[in-house]
C-alpha cells in the first residue's frame, strides 16, 4: 500500500515535472535530504526516486521558456570554479576509482542547484523551496526532539540515512534549518501557525540536544547567540532563550554532561585526538600535492603514507580540512569563498530593507541565512559535510532573494501625444464654445 502509493505520487511529480520543471525542484530537494521513500517505503526505499525526479526536471527545463541566467552574482560563479577545479583534480586523486563515485554524486548536487538558480524566479517559488529543506530535515528534528523529551535524553538521536545518517550529521543539519523555520514564521500570518512554528523549533533546538553531539551543541550555541543579537526584542528573547536553554538541559542525563564536559579535556579524549591528527594529514597532503588527495582519502594507507601517527586514522571531522585534504589550498580558498560570497550577499539583503520597507521579507531572510550559516560554520568544523545539499541551498535562496529584490521594475507606460485640434473656421463657431447652445436652441 505505501509503495503504490509512493509510485503514484513520484509518477504524478515525474510527469508534472516535464511541464513544470520547477515542480521537479521542489521534489528534487525534499527527496534529496529527506529521503520520504526510504522514510516511509519498503521496496521503494531501493528506487531510484532522486535521479527519475531530476531527468524530467532536466527535460522539462529544456523547452521551458521561464528560466534566468544561474550564474548570477558571486556565489554561482565560485561554486562553478569549484567544480571545474574538483574535475580537474580528480585524475590526480591518489585513489582515481574509489573517487570516481564521490565526485559523480557531488556533481549531481551541483547540476540541480544551477537548475534551481535557473528556474526559481519569484518569491512564492522561493518560499516554497525553502519549505523543502526546512520540511526535509525539520521532520527529523521535531520527531527526534519528541523522542529526546519522552526517553529523557538516555539514548542518541540517529540520523535517517544518506548525508545525515550519523548523530553528528543529523544536529548539524538540524541547527541549520532551525533559523529557516523563524523565516517562515516571521512571514506567517495566522496566529496558530505561528504558534506551531515555535514549537517546532523548540523541539529540534531540544533534538540537537539528544544527538550528544558535541560539534552540534557548540553549533546551536553560536546560532542562539546571533539569533539573539540581530532580534528586535533583545531583552524578551534573550529572557526566553535562557530559560528555553535551562529546561532543555535539565531535561538531559548524567552521561550526556559528561560527555559534553570533554570538550574542555579534548587531550584526554580518543576522537578529540584522532580528529588532531586527521587535521595534520590534511595539512601535509595539501603541502605535498596542489591538487589534494581526492574524495577517498581517509584510509589507513594514506595515513601511513604522510601521517606521524598512523595508528589513530580517523575521517576528517571537519569541512575545512576535509576541502584542505582532498582539493588542496586551491579548493580550501574556493569553498570558504562562497560561504563569504554568500554572506556579504546576505548583508545586502538586510540593508535593502532601510531603503524599501517592503523588502522587509529579503531581509529577514538574510539575518536568517546568517544565522544559518554561523551554525554551519562552527558546527562544521567538527563534522565531515563538505559536499552536502543544505550549505548550497542556503547559498542559492540567498542568492535568487537578491535577484528579486533587485529586478529592474518595468518602465511605466509613457502617455502618447494627442493630435492637436484643427482651428475654427471663420464665422464657425467651435462646438461647446460660447454662443452655440444658444443657436441651437434657437433653431
Amino acid at each position: 500500500m505505501r509503495d503504490g502509493l509512493i509510485l503514484l505520487l513520484l509518477v504524478g511529480v515525474t510527469v508534472w515535472a516535464l511541464f513544470k520543471p520547477w515542480i521537479g525542484i521542489m521534489a528534487w530537494t525534499l527527496v534529496s535530504l529527506m529521503s520520504p521513500h526510504q522514510e516511509f517505503g519498503y521496496s521503494a526505499a531501493y528506487w531510484p526516486v532522486a535521479t527519475g525526479i531530476a531527468g524530467a526536471t532536466l527535460a522539462g527545463l529544456l523547452h521551458t521558456r521561464e528560466k534566468q541566467n544561474p550564474f548570477y552574482g558571486a556565489g554561482p560563479k565560485l561554486l562553478l570554479a569549484l567544480c571545474v577545479w574538483i574535475t580537474l583534480t580528480l585524475p590526480f586523486s591518489i585513489y582515481v576509482d574509489l573517487s570516481m563515485p564521490l565526485w559523480e554524486r557531488s556533481m549531481k548536487i551541483f547540476l540541480m542547484l544551477f537548475v534551481t538558480l535557473a528556474l526559481v524566479d519569484d518569491r512564492r517559488k522561493l518560499d516554497l523551496f525553502i519549505w523543502m529543506f526546512v520540511i526535509g530535515i525539520g521532520y527529523y528534528g521535531v520527531k527526534g526532539g519528541v523522542f529526546t523529551v519522552l526517553t529523557g535524553g538516555n539514548y542518541r538521536v540517529w540520523g535517517p540515512g544518506g548525508f545525515v545518517q550519523g548523530n553528528n550529521e543529523l544536529g548539524l543539519a538540524v541547527v541549520m534549518v532551525i533559523p529557516w523555520m523563524r523565516y517562515l514564521q516571521l512571514q506567517m500570518t495566522h496566529k496558530w501557525a505561528r504558534l506551531a512554528m515555535v514549537g517546532a523549533m523548540a523541539a529540534c533546538a531540544l533534538m540537537v540536544l539528544g544527538t550528544h553531539s558535541r560539534g552540534a551543541l557548540l553549533g546551536v550555541a553560536a546560532m542562539v547567540l546571533l539569533f539573539w543579537w540581530k532580534s528586535k526584542g533583545k531583552l524578551l528573547w534573550g529572557v526566553l532563550l535562557v530559560l528555553g536553554g535551562l529546561v532543555a538541559l535539565s531535561l538531559m542525563p548524567e552521561h550526556w554532561w559528561s560527555r559534553m564536559n570533554t570538550i574542555k579535556t579534548y587531550d584526554a579524549d580518543e576522537s578529540a585526538l584522532g580528529r588532531l591528527n586527521a587535521w595534520k594529514l590534511a595539512i601535509a597532503v595539501a603541502m605535498d600535492r596542489i591538487t589534494g588527495g581526492g574524495f577517498y582519502m581517509w584510509n589507513s594507507a594514506v595515513f601511513l603514507q604522510y601521517s606521524d601517527n598512523p595508528e589513530r586514522h580517523h575521517a576528517a571531522h571537519s569541512i575545512y580540512f576535509q576541502v584542505l585534504g582532498e582539493q588542496g589550498w586551491i579548493g580550501l580558498l574556493l569553498f570558504l569563498g562562497i560561504g563569504i560570497a554568500t554572506w556579504m550577499t546576505a548583508r545586502s539583503l538586510i540593508a535593502s530593507a532601510r531603503e524599501n520597507p517592503a523588502h522587509r521579507w529579503a531581509a529577514d531572510l538574510g539575518a536568517m541565512a546568517q544565522v544559518s550559516l554561523v551554525g554551519y560554520a562552527v558546527a562544521g568544523a567538527f563534522l565531515s559535510l563538505t559536499w552536502f545539499d543544505l550549505p548550497y541551498n542556503v547559498m542559492a535562496a540567498v542568492v535568487i532573494a537578491h535577484r528579486l529584490v533587485n529586478r529592474p521594475k518595468p518602465a511605466p507606460a509613457v502617455a502618447q501625444p494627442q493630435p492637436a485640434a484643427a482651428p475654427p473656421r471663420p464665422g464657425v463657431l467651435p462646438p461647446g464654445g460660447p454662443g452655440h447652445q444658444s443657436i441651437k436652441r434657437s433653431r
